[in-house]
């Protein structure tokens, strides 16, 4: 069979170096032709469908990649243990991670090749709402509800307004911010005098873990890709 060699092909599509896309490749998450093909070796024939779990690369001009972050790993490509070690057969060359969590913190985590898309994530200006699940060492008040509504004062700068909810147990609540600083959530409970024992990122504007295991990471779905484009005023496929 003529063709290029797969791995070749994978890497030149953007996928990552040549060493990247062969684990790819022998991981079984690339397809030829509709079928699962191991070998980076494998002779591309002219005009065959290319897929990575399933979804067509010609039609992926960037990737996203949704992680399930647990604790215990660190949101850097340069401090251990990283983040990135978690996307193995994933192509982690030009992925930036969309804000930043924790090494203690637990959740959402998304990466994304798209610097616009990247920019209007994190930026406040488009005030993305992120929410987080948040075990407290005291109970919330109405009070504290009260002060993140108005917009805490951080810094000597006035934070935007975030959303304090909980239902019976007011020590387990969600939080929702339209802005992401430094350790924001914990500094956030540390100026009201209490302290965060356990903090998860519960979704980014429209995106959420559903039943993806801790640990795990995929590809953004196309109804996904959609959906957080416009949320972020966006043309599809851009």
């Amino acid at each position: 069979m003529k063709g290029e060699r797969l791995d070749k092909v994978l890497a030149r599509l953007g996928l990552g170096s040549r060493k990247e896309v062969a684990r790819l490749v022998r991981s079984g998450q690339v397809q030829v032709g509709g079928r699962v093909v191991q070998d980076p070796a494998f002779p591309v024939p002219p005009g065959a469908r290319l897929e990575v779990n399933g979804q067509s690369l010609a039609l992926r001009r960037h990737h996203h990649i949704l992680l399930h972050k647990p604790a215990g790993y660190i949101t850097s490509r340069t401090e251990g243990p990283s983040v990135y070690t978690l996307l193995e057969g994933f192509p982690t060359r030009d992925l930036s991670p969309v804000g930043r969590l924790d090494k203690d913190t637990e959740g959402l985590l998304l990466f994304t090749t798209h610097g616009e898309l990247l920019h209007r994530l994190t930026h406040p200006r488009h005030k993305v709402e992120k929410r987080y699940l948040v075990h407290l060492e005291r109970p919330a008040t109405w009070e504290d509800q009260k002060a993140f509504r108005q917009g805490l004062l951080l810094d000597g700068k006035q934070l935007l307004p975030a959303e304090l909810t909980w239902q019976e147990d007011p020590t387990w609540v969600e939080l929702v911010l339209r802005e992401g600083r430094f350790h924001q959530v914990k500094r956030m409970f540390q100026a009201r005098g209490n302290r965060v024992l356990y903090l998860k990122r519960l979704s980014l504007g429209p995106l959420t873990l559903g039943d993806l295991p801790k640990g795990q990471a995929r590809y953004l779905l196309p109804e996904e890709e959609e959906v957080l484009y416009r949320a972020v005023g966006l043309f599809t496929g851009t």
